[in-house]
């Protein structure tokens, strides 16, 4: 069997993958690229428009990364960073429009106001704390808070017009936050990925085996889905980002940095509606408060999306449970990843997330009518009859090693690399595929170290991200520069 020599294998189709992909293409054309994903198109799993929110995650309006400690202060550490490594990703994005590797921003994104909305006294309390912790900062200066039904009105007509008020209200909005249809975007860069004569995409293949040389590169069989041929890939450098499938892939790796990893899959589902007379009432991304004991992706919100170019209007999303890593994967996934060296840390993550484990029941054995009195706590005149149930896309958080408590379920993504630099994995979820292209500079940092270090690199990279290399969240005159380009490039003001 002969082998194809290539310096780049990505593994996956999605976001992910075409990220890097793509920067690696922008910093070194000469490199030989090849992108293989098992379905028989890209982005089908996690980056398919109805498999995700389409929210661009900012930290505007998830309640979920600015908790409350327990002496009532607000912490907002995690929406400064998330909200810095998203506007990384409009800067990239705005240089790929720019250099004609993306089309019209409309294709791919759109200007939606995030909002936070919630009722009665505590959690009108919260947010007015949040509200004023985040607005003194410059990442969220123009962050507005209303207590007042008339403004309220005016903001979220669909959730207020027929809302009787019998308790405190409030809610938050940011003008400029948006929706992003993540596979429109990832169809792109794959289709300006393909220009490239260096760049190779495989569709409808698996990976087998994938097994590192005694030279430091890697060896790895693919499988043809509908043939069964398989074809051999030396690779210098493998990136696994197949969404819930790059745990069972690192696993494969051997790579000891993969040892005592896990992965709890959730499963997902929205009432949609599309009827135009609803949709055309409603122009935001409105989020609420989790229930008790709900996972973070779970966050109830009504959403204004633009998918494949049509609006739609979407709430949820509820929770369920599957064994499944993929949406179009084996229900015999999750116990095929369990292994020696992660059963004590899966054990005892299951342990210590009973009531996790008993929500996502719960939400799997919902009827229709309990989710629609769901969003009648948004939208109080919402008929059954006008919202359907769908599917959305599958997500496996992390499990890990803790000292402390034997393991750990973690909300949230980390990339895992080899020593070596010569593979990587992203695994986990939420913020994902908003903060892709921070993501991608962290594998570049970690498995490209020199070349990253080169002057021509830096000089790339601060042209594709002018802030390269500088802080966001500490230099406000920095981010109001590079804010204020991306707003107009993409037409998100």
């Amino acid at each position: 069997m002969s082998e194809t020599h290539i310096d780049i294998l990505l593994v996956g189709g999605g976001i992910m993958s075409a990220t890097l992909g793509t920067l690696l293409q922008q910093l070194d054309s000469s490199l030989k690229i090849m992108m293989v994903e098992r379905l028989d198109q890209v982005a089908q799993e996690s980056s398919d428009g109805w498999n995700n929110a389409g929210t661009g995650h900012a930290g505007y309006c998830e309640l979920n990364y600015t908790p409350q400690k327990p002496d009532g202060e607000v912490e907002i550490n995690r929406a400064l960073g998330i909200n810095a490594a998203f506007e990384t990703s409009l800067q990239l994005w705005s240089y790929l429009v720019d250099t004609k590797h993306l089309s019209t921003p409309k294709s791919f994104i759109n200007p939606t106001p995030h909002e936070s909305f919630v009722w009665g006294d505590a959690d009108v309390g919260f947010l007015k704390k949040r509200h004023a912790r985040l607005s003194a900062h410059h990442l969220f200066e123009n962050m507005e808070y209303s207590e007042d039904p008339d403004v309220l009105l005016e903001w979220m007509p669909l959730i207020m017009q027929h809302r009787k008020v019998t308790q405190k209200i409030a809610a938050t909005r940011v003008k400029y936050g948006s929706d992003i249809d993540f596979g429109a975007l990832t169809h792109q860069m794959v289709d300006a990925l393909k220009a490239s004569p260096e760049f190779q995409l495989l569709l409808g293949h698996k990976v087998e085996t994938l097994r590192r040389k005694k030279n430091h590169r890697w060896e790895v069989k693919l499988e043809n889905r509908h043939t069964g041929k398989t074809r051999k890939i030396d690779a210098g450098f493998v990136f696994l980002g197949a969404g819930g499938g790059a745990l069972p892939l690192l696993q494969k790796s051997g790579i000891p940095e993969s040892k005592g990893y896990g992965g709890f899959p959730v499963s997902g589902q929205w009432l949609v509606c599309n009827k135009p007379e609803v949709i055309s009432q409603h122009y935001a991304k409105v989020y609420g408060k989790a229930p008790l004991g709900a996972p973070p992706m779970s966050v109830p919100h009504l959403d204004t999306r633009i998918i494949n170019g049509k609006p739609a209007l979407l709430f949820g999303p509820y929770a369920g449970f599957t064994t499944k890593f993929l949406k179009k994967g084996s229900f015999l996934d999750l116990v095929a990843s369990v292994k020696s060296n992660n059963l004590k840390s899966i054990l005892s993550a299951g342990l210590h997330n009973r009531d996790l484990t008993r929500y996502l029941v719960g939400e799997v054995f919902q009827s229709h009518k309990e989710r629609v009195k769901a969003l009648r706590a948004f939208y109080p005149e919402a008929k059954e009859s006008d919202w359907t149930l769908a599917n959305a896309g599958q997500r496996v958080q992390i499990i890990k090693n803790c000292d402390k408590k034997g393991g750990k379920l973690e909300f949230g993504t980390e990339i895992v690399a080899a020593k070596d630099g010569t593979l990587a994995a992203l695994l986990g979820a939420s913020p994902g595929a908003s903060t892709s292209v921070q993501a991608m500079l962290e594998v570049l940092e970690r498995c490209f170290k020199d070349k990253v270090a080169s002057q021509p690199w830096q000089d790339k990279l601060k042209e594709m991200i002018p802030s390269y290399g500088e802080s966001l969240i500490e230099n406000a005159a920095l981010l109001r520069k590079v804010r204020k380009r991306t707003l107009k490039t993409l037409k998100l003001n």
